[in-house]
């Protein structure tokens, strides 16, 4: 019998690059993300829970590719936190984009926390078929 072990994903502060500081006073994390690709195009799945349409930024800008979130953290009126295993902060990751992206054809869709970007592949990147004729 073979068994799984379930695992858990901590939460990754999101690290500012070097020489930078940050001067906002909430944390700032690294969204869990999946990446795969079809004929077409690369698919970047990423967990954001808590952002919706209004509160994610995405950017391109030479060949890095930024996704933004942000929360607004929520506490009911008259209560005070007696104990918390979620940590709230916001959301940043980038990624480096390849010439086999199309820039143009960048699409985001975010539903229920969860950011789906496809990045559709330039016709030079898209695999094909190559005809083999008798000689």
């Amino acid at each position: 019998m073979v068994t799984k072990e379930a695992t858990t994903l901590e939460k990754r502060e999101a690290q500012a690059p070097q020489g930078i500081e940050r001067i906002s006073p909430s944390k700032v994390f690294m969204p869990c993300t999946d990446i795969y690709e079809t004929t077409d195009s690369i698919v970047v799945v990423a967990d954001m829970p808590g952002v919706d349409e209004k509160s994610v930024d995405v950017t391109l800008e030479k060949n890095v590719l930024t996704i933004t979130g942000t929360v607004q953290p929520h506490a009911p009126e008259g209560y005070t936190l007696a104990y918390a295993e979620y940590e709230v902060g916001n959301y940043q990751r980038s990624f480096t984009l390849s010439d086999q992206v199309s820039r143009e054809g960048i699409t985001a869709v975010i539903k229920n926390g969860v950011l789906r970007l496809t990045l559709a592949k330039s016709a030079e990147a898209k695999s094909r078929k190559i005809q083999v004729k008798g000689a």
